[in-house]
């Protein structure tokens, strides 16, 4: 497939969800790599295809002793740099292409083989400094293009349907809407309607939220989206990422962060926050799969000058 954004750094996992010594298989842009963990925290990635005979190599091993990862069709060992074990000599030349890595406060980055066109976006340190993390949801891979995923994200009238019966919101304005190149701001006003006692015995969270939230959103293109919502409990910290696997497959996931005022309050919210997380994407995933082949809009609503600027960049790429 033709690169999307090549030269864009993409996030493609966080440390927390990959154990000790599992592998796991990750697609980026059409190729397939098998990623893996050792017990000291250090992270590979390999093109997840065997030299040998083609086997997938996530579905094999990993060796603890070696740090290497083993071929699930005749145990061929290979290291975190590609270099083929023998016996107990190892190859001086990787014949296996890793994918260079970059670690940073536990989020693994990658710009997939291609020159870098952007930085790490700053904004992922500034939570990292004022936040703690709660946690990793809604893991997801969409049937649909990368585009359509990102387009979504900034779109604000769409929370007015698909997210209306969750959050029982009736309006949302956006008051502010500065961007800076690659980074944007918005604020935001939502109002909602209550919440039945049924659905906050269902999520608890929805309880805490107040009838007028003030939002602010911040935005690195073409990763990240960061909703920062204000609770009684504390400023949670919802970190929206995407990366593209095919053509028309995008995955996405929430990093989770919270500056929680009670650790109590943390004890007794932090699965149903993560739980209204998963649901958002969810949600967002129905109305990306179920939508027909994109045609040019008839009609015209308030804000979307915030969706087009995104779609701007891209096509600008």
């Amino acid at each position: 497939m033709q690169p999307i954004l090549p030269g864009a750094p993409w996030l493609i996992a966080h440390k927390s969800r990959l154990g000790v010594n599992q592998p796991h298989k990750i697609t980026l842009n059409g190729r397939d790599y098998v990623i893996w963990q050792n017990q000291k925290g250090e992270v590979f990635a390999l093109d997840n295809i065997c030299p040998h005979m083609q086997a997938p190599l996530s579905e094999g091993w990993v060796c603890q002793e070696r740090d290497t990862i083993t071929c699930p069709f005749h145990a061929l060992e290979f290291d975190g740099k590609g270099r083929f074990y023998r016996g107990d000599k190892q190859d001086n030349q990787p014949i296996i292409q890793p994918l260079e890595l970059i670690i940073s406060n536990d989020c693994i980055w990658t710009y997939g083989g291609f020159e870098p066109r952007l930085p790490i976006p700053e904004l992922h340190q500034k939570i990292v400094d004022g936040y703690e993390l709660i946690g990793v949801t809604g893991e997801k891979s969409i049937q649909g293009d990368f585009l359509s995923n990102l387009m979504v994200n900034y779109d604000y009238n769409h929370q007015n349907g698909t997210h209306k019966e969750l959050f029982k919101i009736t309006s949302c304005n956006v008051t502010f809407f500065e961007e800076k190149g690659y980074y944007a701001t918005i604020k935001q006003d939502l109002k909602r309607s209550d919440n039945t006692l049924k659905e906050i015995i269902k999520n608890p969270v929805l309880g805490i939220f107040p009838k007028n939230l003030s939002n602010t959103l911040e935005y690195a293109f073409p990763s990240t989206t960061v909703f920062f919502p204000k609770t009684p409990i504390g400023n949670i910290a919802q970190m929206h990422i995407l990366y593209p696997e095919t053509e028309n497959r995008t995955k996405t996931f929430i990093l989770m962060y919270a500056q929680v005022i009670n650790p109590v309050m943390k004890f007794l919210f932090k699965n149903s926050i993560l739980q209204a997380g998963a649901t958002v994407i969810a949600q967002d995933t129905g109305a990306v799969e179920s939508l027909y082949p994109r045609q040019k809009p008839k009609i015209r609503l308030p804000n979307e000058e915030i969706m087009f600027y995104a779609e701007k960049l891209y096509r600008d790429w």
